[in-house]
C-alpha cells in the first residue's frame, strides 16, 4: 500500500477510533507465543481464561444439538428454556422474571447493549480505576465519557458511595461495577453494594454490575446485585465459571421497562446468540456439571492460596487476599518503577508471562502487575521458582 493511499484511508477512519485503546495483554500473549514457537517453555499467567476444558455434559449437549440439526437462528433474546434456567438459578429473593433475561454473544455484548440503551453522546459513566480495560472502550463507542475514579486497597479497589457522589455531575448517567473485579479479584460485600445502589438511585443514575466472575468466589457466600432492586442492569456469562470462553455466550438481566428495547438491539446487532452454544448451555445447570464446576472452583482457591503468600515472600505487595475471579493484582513498587519493563524482561529471561498494569487504567499502573492463576498448580509453582531465581540475579 502506498503511503498516499494509507494516509487517505487513515483520514477516512471514524474519529472515535482515536479513543479506542488496544488490549495490551494480547501483545504480551503474542510475544509469549512467539517464544514458544522458537522452542521456549512459557508459563502463561497473563490471560484471563480458565485452563480447564468445557465440562463434558455441556459438550455432549452441543454434539446432540448438532446431530439434531439445531443450528438455525433462535429468538433474538435466546431460547426461552435457557432464559428460564438462568432466572431460576438466582435465589428467590433476587430472581428475575425470565423475560428480563437476554442471551447475548458474551458479556462484552451485554455491556454493549447496556450502554447502547443508556448513553447519548457526552453522557458520563463512572467506573473504578483499575478495571477491565475494554469497559472504557465500550462506553466510548456510543459517545459516552468514561470517568475513571482512582481506587486503592483502602476501598478494596472498588467504588464507594462517597466517591460516586464526589464525581457525579449533571452529565453522569451510570455507574459500572465489577464484582468480583478484574484485575484485582476484589468483591463488593452486600452492605456496600446496597449502599451504592441506593446512592446511584438517589442521584438519578443507573447501576450496571458485571458479575462474570461471580461463580468463582472463595471466602464468602455469593450474592448478586439483583438483591438490591429491579432497576439495575446485571451482566453474567458462561465464559469463566462455566468454562465456555470460546462458545461466546453471556446474559443480561435488564429492568422490565427496557425489554422491548433490548429485543430490538439484539435483533439488529447480532440477530441472536450462537444457537449451538445456547443448546449446550442447557446442561450447564445440571447436577453433574455443577459438581464438576465446584471441584474446579476449589482448585482455583488452592492455587490462590499458594500464589499469594509465595508472591508476598518474593517482595510483591498484596494488601488483601483476592476474594474472587482468578487474578492477583500485585504492587511491585519495591521491585521496580516500571511494571511494563519488568514484565517484558521477566518474559524474555524466564518465560513467565504476566500482564503489566497499563492495561487496567491510569492509577499507579507503573507500580502494578496482574498474575492470572488460571494455570495448573504445578505450573504456578514453577513460575514462582523462576521468579525467585530471576529476582536473585537482578
Amino acid at each position: 500500500m502506498t503511503s498516499g493511499l494509507a494516509q487517505h484511508m487513515a483520514q477516512r477512519m471514524a474519529q472515535r477510533m482515536a479513543l479506542i485503546q488496544p488490549f495490551h495483554v494480547m501483545e504480551v500473549l503474542a510475544k509469549a507465543q512467539a517464544l514458544e514457537q522458537a522452542g521456549r517453555d512459557v508459563i502463561h499467567l497473563e490471560i484471563g481464561e480458565p485452563d480447564f476444558p468445557t465440562p463434558e455434559p455441556i459438550v455432549a449437549r452441543a454434539q446432540s444439538a448438532l446431530q439434531a440439526g439445531q443450528t438455525r437462528y433462535t429468538a433474538a433474546q435466546g431460547l426461552s428454556g435457557l432464559r428460564a434456567l438462568i432466572a431460576a438459578q438466582y435465589p428467590v429473593a433476587a430472581r428475575p422474571a425470565p423475560e428480563r433475561v437476554a442471551l447475548v454473544p458474551g458479556s462484552s455484548a451485554a455491556l454493549l447493549v447496556s450502554f447502547a440503551l443508556l448513553l447519548d453522546p457526552g453522557d458520563e459513566v463512572l467506573l473504578a480505576d483499575p478495571g477491565y480495560p475494554c469497559n472504557a472502550n465500550f462506553i466510548q463507542l456510543f459517545g459516552g465519557v468514561p470517568v475513571r475514579i482512582p481506587c486503592g486497597p483502602e476501598t478494596g479497589y472498588q467504588l464507594r458511595p462517597d466517591a460516586i457522589r464526589a464525581h457525579w455531575t449533571e452529565r453522569s448517567r451510570a455507574v459500572l461495577l465489577g464484582s468480583p473485579a478484574n484485575p484485582t479479584g476484589s468483591l463488593i460485600a452486600p452492605e456496600p453494594m446496597s449502599a451504592i445502589a441506593d446512592e446511584v438511585r438517589r442521584l438519578g443514575g443507573t447501576l450496571v454490575v458485571d458479575e462474570i466472575y461471580q461463580g468463582l468466589v472463595y471466602d464468602t457466600p455469593v450474592r448478586s446485585a439483583l438483591h438490591d432492586g429491579n432497576d439495575l442492569f446485571v451482566i453474567n456469562s458462561f465464559s469463566k465459571f462455566y468454562g465456555m470462553t470460546g462458545w461466546r455466550l453471556g446474559w443480561l438481566v435488564a429492568p422490565e421497562a427496557y425489554g422491548d428495547a433490548v429485543a430490538r438491539l439484539c435483533q439488529n446487532l447480532f440477530i441472536s446468540a450462537p444457537t449451538v452454544s445456547q443448546y449446550a448451555a442447557l446442561s450447564a445447570f445440571e447436577p453433574a456439571t455443577l459438581a464438576e464446576l465446584e471441584r474446579r472452583r476449589q482448585a482455583f482457591q488452592r492455587r490462590r492460596d499458594f500464589l499469594v503468600p509465595a508472591l508476598r515472600e518474593l517482595g510483591f505487595q498484596i494488601p488483601a487476599l483476592p476474594a474472587g475471579a482468578f487474578y492477583v493484582y500485585a504492587d511491585v513498587s519495591d521491585l521496580t518503577d516500571d511494571s511494563q519493563r519488568f514484565a517484558e524482561e521477566l518474559l524474555e529471561q524466564t518465560g513467565v508471562a504476566i500482564t503489566p498494569g497499563r492495561d487496567f487504567g491510569d492509577y499507579r499502573n507503573r507500580e502494578h502487575l496482574r498474575f492470572s492463576y488460571a494455570a495448573p498448580l504445578e505450573r504456578l509453582q514453577e513460575a514462582v521458582e523462576r521468579l525467585r531465581q530471576w529476582l536473585g540475579r537482578r
